[in-house]
């Protein structure tokens, strides 16, 4: 088993165990007290278990090696699972926010209470410290499922803070901060889940390279004098790295060794490159391009 492997695996471990904590304390106060912001905050720990659980699985089965059914391996499974919770996400945010409408709508108070406030800083602590540590693995390994639940723990401790926010309006008898909070909260909840998706989308749809790699692909040929032209690069995404083809035009006389030779010097060099993973070079005599 990998390091990497590993390491998303206690992610995600970590991560279903703090929400499952969240979610009762946070239940179970925000009902009691009939706190709009802390069952908004709550339903929002139940979607982070579910992302975590995600995460848990998603890496489980794209750390599969490559086989005869998956050439180029399970990498994808990232994006498949990223983009189950974005989806849980969005539709948790729709939920919310017609909630918290309706709370503002009925004019609804809560019962003030100093665990209220206890909670939304012991949240903070508990999230502050997931983010950390999940932003220092995805800068580590670039991973999609640590890049989902770090900004999932960061947009937490946001959210928890406006929670915090309307819970102390409540002190003073400032009700409707509360469900302003849950609709903020919700709409968060939203444009983060639409993010992902997108990305997770782009991922599965085959998109190509940037055209700054492309770019940089290009003046990696310009520097070899004996390629003619270059054309045809197509590239599609397997997990977080690209597959990349393409055609190079060299002078017809030139021997099929050293053209060759010229091909795999270039897949080296190309493959070097961060976001590659794989390249094939077609190389054609320039007069039947």
């Amino acid at each position: 088993m990998d390091t990497k492997y590993k390491d998303i695996k206690k992610a995600g471990l970590l991560g279903i165990v703090g929400n499952i904590f969240l979610l009762i304390i946070k239940g179970t106060i925000g009902f009691l007290t009939n706190s709009q912001s802390m069952i908004a905050d709550s339903v929002n720990s139940a979607s982070d278990i579910l992302a975590s659980l995600m995460t848990f699985i998603g890496n489980k089965i794209s750390s599969e090696p490559k086989d005869k059914d998956h050439n180029f391996g399970h990498g994808k499974a990232e994006y498949l699972f990223s983009l189950f919770i974005s989806i849980t996400m969005i539709v948790v945010s729709i939920k919310l926010f017609l909630d918290s409408i309706l709370s503002l709508i009925n004019n609804s108070h809560f019962t003030f209470s100093w665990a209220l406030i206890i909670i939304c800083i012991l949240t903070i602590i508990i999230k502050f410290a997931l983010f950390i540590y999940t932003k220092k693995l995805y800068k580590k390994y670039d991973n999609i499922l640590l890049k989902s639940n770090y900004k999932d723990h960061r947009n937490d401790c946001i959210v928890t803070t406006s929670t915090l926010i309307s819970i102390i309006f409540g002190l003073y008898g400032i009700y409707w901060v509360d469900g302003l909070v849950g609709t903020g909260i919700s709409v968060w909840i939203l444009l983060t889940g639409i993010s992902i998706f997108t990305e997770s989308y782009n991922v599965l749809m085959d998109i190509s390279l940037d055209e700054k790699t492309k770019e940089t692909i290009m003046n990696l040929v310009k520097e070899h004098e004996a390629i003619k032209n270059c054309y045809n690069l197509y590239s599609t995404p397997i997990g977080n790295k690209y597959f990349v083809v393409f055609t190079i035009a060299v002078d017809g006389e030139m021997s099929t060794y050293n053209s060759h030779k010229l091909a795999n010097h270039l897949e080296k060099d190309v493959e070097a490159l961060d976001k590659i993973d794989k390249v094939v070079i077609h190389v054609h005599p320039e007069n039947l391009t």
